[in-house]
């Protein structure tokens, strides 16, 4: 009977698996939001209804909830991830700082959101994706200079941004007219760590501090140095954005207008579900999504593959490269992709040449080595998912009957060879005997 029951359960997870990420529709499908208040998801409605527009399928649940699970069975139940839970101290059911970690190391997607006093946890989580909020726990980011004009004057904790990324691919191709508006607690970020990238910066004036307190020390977070939302791109291609501010994503601050202070300029909404939206779509591969598919190599003038090269074989290399355009794959156009013929290190690099329809190829010679040599291909470009082709193939030397008959290096050998003959036929044939000593009379 109790077969039966997992036999039951299995099959009613099978629709449920069918949605998850593959390298074919590599847009997730499945997303579990996880909630401090569930009025949350009246009030970040737009946000919500941003991604159930593009086919995305939410499921709600408080974060404190004791069923919560990411997987079953050794399958996840999701595709991508969003906490808006800034205050939880511990998740219910299985999710845990671990399940969370291991959940984007398995190539799934999250997006956090922090705000004043974020919990320890959330803070944790934050460090594990390269990104350090601000330790104390009252600080919030302030702008004397960069704030949004309203009636009342305020504490310019509510600040005004448009220092956005400079990148396409993350952002989109339409211009983010309007700033963004922020009200939250600021993160650095180590410009060492090439995977974490500043979508939204602060101005050169702000600084993170406590708003109801004076100022008895420097801050430790000034300036540009400030982020207000980072994306991270791991190594395995998973996307997470982390936001210092749950209320940036709120239906208020979507439909509000914004003037920054000291400028005549008054936006009728604000960047925010621009902003936002387009992050999204990056962070679930909506956009900046690439595969490689039908690599080959051949000699030139064949079709099929060999199992070896010879030293100095002329051979041709093809690649086919697409990008996720959301709804299906399109051809991948860059004038930038480089295949490596190696071993140890590069003999051979070059240049692919496109046919603007996704295909990329080359032709060159095989290095006079041998050897077990590889066909790489390492594209790692900003806001794209990185390709790693690898291909290994053995190059031999010639065979004892492939050489040529008369070896162009030789020349000095056959030369000194042939002298040698024509010095001893210029020899005189006959020699005088040699003279014998004549013998003492006995």
């Amino acid at each position: 009977m109790s077969r039966f029951v997992v036999f039951l359960t299995l099959i009613a997870l099978l629709p449920t698996l069918s949605f998850s990420f593959s390298p074919e529709n590599p847009t997730d499908r499945r997303i579990l939001v996880l909630l401090d208040d569930i009025s949350l998801k009246s009030s970040h409605s737009l946000f919500f209804k941003s991604l159930q527009s593009r086919g995305f399928e939410l499921e709600f649940k408080l974060a404190d909830d004791p069923k919560i699970s990411l997987q079953r069975y050794g399958q996840y139940l999701y595709d991508g991830l969003i906490l808006f839970s800034p205050t939880i101290e511990r998740f219910g059911g299985s999710v845990d700082l671990a399940a969370i970690l291991d959940f984007v190391d398995s190539g799934h997607d999250l997006i956090m959101s922090a705000d004043v006093s974020a919990s320890d946890l959330i803070r944790e989580i934050a460090t594990e994706c390269g990104v350090e909020f601000d330790e104390d726990p009252a600080a919030m980011v302030i702008d004397h200079t960069s704030f949004a004009v309203s009636d009342t004057e305020g504490d310019h904790t509510l600040i005004v941004s448009d220092d956005f990324i400079k990148s396409d691919v993350i952002l989109g191709k339409e211009k983010i007219e309007a700033p963004v508006l922020f009200r939250g607690i600021g993160h650095s970020t180590n410009p060492a760590n090439s995977l974490v990238l500043k979508a939204l910066s602060a101005s050169p004036a702000a600084y993170s501090a406590n708003p109801k307190s004076k100022l008895s020390n420097p801050p430790s977070l000034t300036g540009s140095a400030i982020s207000l939302v980072s994306v991270v791109q791991a190594r395995n291609n998973a996307r997470v954005l982390i936001s210092g501010s749950l209320s940036m994503f709120s239906n208020r601050l979507f439909r509000s207008g914004v003037q920054k202070a000291g400028s005549s300029t008054k936006h009728e909404k604000s960047g925010n579900e621009q902003f936002l939206t387009e992050l999204s779509r990056w962070v679930f591969h909506e956009r900046g999504h690439l595969k490689a598919v039908n690599v080959s190599h051949h000699n030139v003038g064949e079709a099929d593959e060999p199992s070896m090269y010879r030293i100095k074989d002329d051979l041709e290399y093809s690649v086919e490269i697409y990008e996720w355009s959301g709804t299906s794959w399109e051809p991948y156009i860059a004038e930038d992709v480089q295949v490596q013929f190696y071993m140890m290190s590069p003999y051979v690099l070059k240049t692919l040449s496109t046919n603007q329809k996704g295909l990329y190829y080359t032709a060159f010679k095989v290095p006079d080595v041998y050897g077990v040599f590889q066909f790489k291909v390492e594209y790692q470009r900003l806001g794209y998912t990185s390709l790693s082709l690898s291909k290994q193939i053995p190059v031999r030397p010639f065979r004892h009957n492939e050489y040529e008959r008369f070896i162009t290096a030789a020349f000095p050998y056959y030369g000194s060879s042939f002298t040698m003959v024509q010095c001893y036929f210029s020899l005189p044939h006959s020699l005088p005997p040699p003279s014998l000593p004549l013998l003492p009379p006995s």
